[in-house]
């Protein structure tokens, strides 16, 4: 029992140590691999929670966040340097039967250049002074997709027609295209940033051009704009 718990706190040493040694500018190139999942902004969530104020917030805490794992919101784990790391490392093997697809971070210097990043990047205040700043974050700040209420002409969409496995959408510029039916994806977005209501807008998806995303302000206007014709 004394090994096993000499050998837990040297890990945990290990793991705090790494954390206060990472390089934070490293860790920002780190970050691009977590932007698409997860915003620096308060409250903004992507398809993960928003990572704002992270240090020694509960795990499944945040209360904006409805889609946490019940295997996350019951494991009583607080997030610091010390449990990120572990998580970081193997989200699966920390908190069992979690929904996260991260498989994770095996490389400890890497681990401990995000925390660094991270430590930094989650306090309050942070994500409001690096847009200020045009801190040359980009797409991590979990801000690229467009705005949608913004459109060009073609890139709103005025209808959609579906015949046997063909949808055709037409834009306000006139112009419309066909996509077979699983090239064509529909999806909601009711933020700030999501389309007006009635006003969709139609993003490009994939290399090829042949597969894009009608992006709704709410799922009743998927009934209301679709008209089965041929």
């Amino acid at each position: 029992m004394r090994i096993f718990l000499a050998i837990g706190l040297t890990l945990i040493s290990a793991a705090s140590f790494a954390a206060d040694e990472g390089n934070a500018e490293r860790g920002r190139r780190v970050f691009g691999a977590c932007a698409a999942c997860h915003s620096l902004e308060p409250d903004k969530n992507l398809s993960g929670p928003s990572l704002a104020d992270l240090w020694d917030r509960q795990a499944g805490g945040l209360k904006s966040f409805s889609r946490y794992s019940d295997a996350l919101k019951s494991s009583g784990i607080i997030w610091d340097n010390t449990s990120l790391d572990a998580w970081l490392a193997n989200p699966r093997a920390f908190i069992p039967d979690n929904d996260m697809t991260f498989r994770g971070i095996s490389d400890a210097g890497a681990r401990a250049d995000l925390l660094a990043f991270l430590k930094e990047a989650t306090k309050p205040g942070y994500a409001q002074t690096a847009q200020t700043q045009g801190g040359g974050m980009g797409g991590m700040m979990g801000g690229a997709a467009p705005d949608l209420k913004k459109l060009d002409p073609e890139d709103r969409v005025q209808a959609i027609t579906y015949c046997r496995d063909t949808y055709r959408v037409t834009t306000a510029d006139g112009k419309t295209r066909a996509f077979w039916e699983r090239n064509l994806r529909f999806k909601t977005d009711s933020s700030d940033e999501g389309p007006a209501k009635g006003a969709p807008a139609i993003v490009g998806a994939g290399m090829m051009g042949d597969r894009a995303s009608v992006v709704f302000s709410a799922p009743e206007e998927w009934a209301q704009l679709v008209v089965r014709k041929c």
